[in-house]
């Protein structure tokens, strides 16, 4: 027999008090501190709780009474449902100062390690439009927000309910259909857009994730700072003329824009949407496209990583570079180097460098990088990380004198710090897109290290999200 739950309250006219993390607001009620989405500090609102636990409640906003003198309007018109830019409704300049206080409060909260006076946050050069990639998921049961199902003129039974957008936060196998996205240059709207008007045109299937059935599954985007386009569809083929309807949309897509330089796909039949471990096609043009840095042009693949915020990205490593104070006799290594972008953006002001990464095509990608821009004091490693650095590779390839490290947002794992430690370059260049796990790894390095410079920039605005950048000196100097 179940139990009848008590419904949760609803708090009318609370103040919310100030920005929290991932994205979220919060207010104290009596001892506990209550956290709700879409809302900004100043904000007046009756606040449902929709979840309760011992120290903290979640909530949401049922109506806003008073709106805050320093909400701004959010330009997107899925803003509050799609969880992509959930600070939209924050002025920007709001959001650069939450994140400077989110970077200070966790490397001081968590690391516990002496700090220096941080240096302002840089923000974005663009606001709107700044992404380099997105990827889009196809859905044959689209979301439905709470005014769709309440509109009796809707016979949503009916109607085709497939979609290509993203990922309702919670809802793994729910996609909300997305319109108009301001994240990436407008080009890709109308690629998305036409893709899907003619998918159902030719009767194309939407990929069921919870059934593993249906042939339209996923869209990867990808532009440049040089102008190219690439487009990587993911098909699941499972019923028979699956194939000739995936050609015919790529034909209808290459004819439709010539701008897609790279066009690309892939029959996925596993469980997940990842393409490290599956052989790629391309169908129109290249397999890669070019970016391009000061002099320096860098070679990206479908399975390279690259900073999504090109021009961004620009000002990150140039940060990490000046921390690195190179003279040009120094053996830099550079860990989780991607396509090799911070290797060789050092490069020449190094005697030699050496970058290590996980994935074998990027590692490719960074020789390429090399061999194109005409540097040849680099060398790269694929392989996880704690296996290859280690210290035979050390005896073998020479102690570093300054470590680039740019580890996933997990961190560096305990054996890396170890093998780091031991190496004892004498400056570490820590760039991470996770302040929290910087700040461990800061903890575990302080013994024998000192943060001497930290420099917050903002990748990726109206989100929570920051990277950082920290300069540590051995204490033995």
């Amino acid at each position: 027999m179940s139990r009848n739950r008590k419904p949760l309250p609803i708090l009318e006219s609370v103040t919310i008090e100030a920005v929290a993390a991932e994205g979220k607001c919060l207010f104290h009620h009596g001892e506990q501190v209550v956290f709700v989405p879409f809302c900004v500090p100043g904000d007046v609102a009756d606040v449902q709780i929709v979840k309760k636990k011992h120290r903290y409640c979640e909530g949401r906003v049922v109506r806003l009474v008073t709106p805050s003198p320093v909400r701004a309007t959010p330009r997107c018109e899925h803003f509050g449902i799609c969880g992509g830019c959930k600070w939209q409704n924050l002025p920007y300049e709001e959001q650069l100062k939450a994140k400077q206080q989110q970077v200070h409060d966790q490397l001081e909260r968590i690391g516990k390690v002496e700090l220096p006076t941080f240096r302002p946050i840089l923000g974005s050069v663009k606001i709107w439009e700044y992404r380099n990639k997105l990827e889009f998921g196809c859905c044959d049961k689209r979301w439905f927000t709470q005014e769709e199902l309440q509109d009796p003129s809707l016979d949503l039974a009916a109607q085709d309910n497939s979609a290509i957008g993203f990922h309702i936060t919670g809802a793994f196998d729910k996609i909300y259909p997305i319109s108009k996205c301001w994240l990436m240059d407008d080009l890709h709207n109308a690629i998305r857009n036409e893709t899907e008007r003619y998918a159902k045109e030719i009767g194309m299937t939407f990929y069921d994730v919870r059934a593993q059935h249906g042939l339209l599954r996923n869209l990867m985007l990808r532009t440049s700072n040089t102008g190219e386009w690439m487009l990587l569809i993911q098909f699941h083929y499972d019923e028979e003329g699956d194939e000739e309807k995936a050609k015919a949309l790529l034909s209808h897509l290459a004819d439709r824009f010539p701008q897609i330089s790279s066009l690309i796909y892939v029959d996925n039949q596993k469980g997940n949407d990842t393409i490290g471990d599956l052989d790629l096609t391309t169908f129109k043009g290249t397999d890669f496209i070019y970016e391009t840095m000061e002099e320096l042009r860098f070679k990206v693949g479908p399975k390279s990583f690259y900073q999504t915020n090109t021009e961004q990205a620009y000002h990150l490593y140039s940060v990490a570079r000046e921390f690195a104070n190179l003279t040009g006799n120094e053996l830099v290594y550079d860990l989780y180097t991607g396509t090799g972008t911070i290797a060789n953006f050092v490069a020449r002001q190094a005697r030699h460098v050496i970058g290590i990464e996980y994935v074998p095509e990027a590692i490719e990608d960074a020789k390429e990088n090399s061999r194109i821009n005409g540097i040849g004091n680099t060398e790269f490693y694929a392989g996880d990380m704690k296996d290859i650095l280690t210290e035979d590779f050390i005896q073998q390839h020479g102690r570093p004198d300054v470590i680039i490290t740019d580890p996933p947002r997990a961190g560096m794992h305990n054996d890396v710090v170890d093998v780091i430690l031991k190496a004892a370059p004498k400056r570490i260049v820590y760039v991470s897109c996770n302040p929290a796990t910087q700040a461990r790894d800061l903890a575990l390095l302080d013994n024998n290290y000192r943060v001497v410079a930290v420099q917050p920039v903002d990748m990726f605005p109206h989100t929570p999200h920051v990277e950082n950048v920290v300069l540590l000196e051995a204490r033995s100097q």
